[in-house]
């Protein structure tokens, strides 16, 4: 009969802390143990698939985002979201990113909070606000398993969130009503939020001023602000929240169909 002794190693177990998940280590002349690399993966593992990355951007780091060359434009906005890793929680201020399509903001977004998964073990979760405004919509439904509120807690109580495309929804009182409750939660829980949008980061238009000649003319030539998306007073929060972060460049999708008709 082949009996293992109960605080032997397991075969597969990690050879730094045979599998108790603490390794010692030696700092002059004492002893002590830290949390062992092995655990530290497997808890980054697990906080990766809880942030709800979509595959379509589980490729983007920090460090393949693009900013050289002819995108070399994009470099202060890389070196930002660099600096916004490196120093938190020390600063724990969010960022928000503003540009056009496909500059890269989400990748960014993406690489930040991949970063602090990875080498500070932060829990973070990814949103698209488009779908987030869906699910709470569907709550509503009697058939719905989930409640509103279950659909929320994540958004209010992760250490970090992305909340990707904000603004992308046209505004109503109930969507103005749900960005001020998703914001106003977060703010007053001092949770550090990073935030993509396309809309410039500009005040909204009042009625009388959208009737002159001069307004209707603006509108039509750049379309409408973060203001008029999501309201004035929410757009003063995010400046209380979040340092501003402009990407100015070319559209990486158009430039790479163009690279591929060459």
């Amino acid at each position: 009969m082949n009996l293992r002794l109960a605080n032997s190693p397991r075969p597969d177990a990690c050879p730094l802390c045979d599998g108790t998940g603490w390794k010692p280590i030696t700092e002059g002349n004492s002893r002590r143990v830290t949390r062992c690399d092995c655990r530290l993966h497997a808890r980054a593992q697990s906080l990766l698939e809880a942030a709800r990355i979509p595959k379509r951007y589980e490729h983007c780091e920090l460090a393949n985002f693009e900013f050289d060359g002819p995108h070399r434009s994009l470099a202060p906005a890389r070196m930002a979201a660099c600096k916004f890793a490196e120093e938190y929680p020390l600063d724990a201020t969010g960022l928000l990113l503003i540009g056009s399509i496909g500059v890269g903001k989400t990748h960014l977004a993406v690489g930040m909070i991949k970063e602090l998964i990875q080498s500070k073990g932060v829990s973070c979760l990814f949103t698209d606000y488009r779908e987030l405004l869906k699910q709470i919509q569907n709550s509503y439904n009697s058939s719905v398993q989930a409640t509103e509120l279950e659909v929320l807690r994540p958004i209010f109580e992760t250490e970090v969130l992305v909340l990707d495309e904000l603004g992308a929804v046209k505004p109503t009182e109930w969507v103005w009503d749900t960005v001020a409750l998703i914001l106003n939660t977060r703010y007053n829980q001092n949770r550090t939020t990073i935030i993509t949008t396309n809309f410039p980061n500009e005040p909204a238009r009042t009625a009388e001023a959208a009737n002159t000649e001069f307004s209707r003319a603006r509108r039509a030539a750049t379309g409408e602000t973060l203001g008029d998306r999501i309201g004035e007073r929410m757009r003063s929060r995010l400046h209380e929240m979040c340092r501003v972060v402009e990407l100015h460049g070319a559209d990486f999708r158009q430039t790479m169909k163009s690279a591929s008709f060459r």
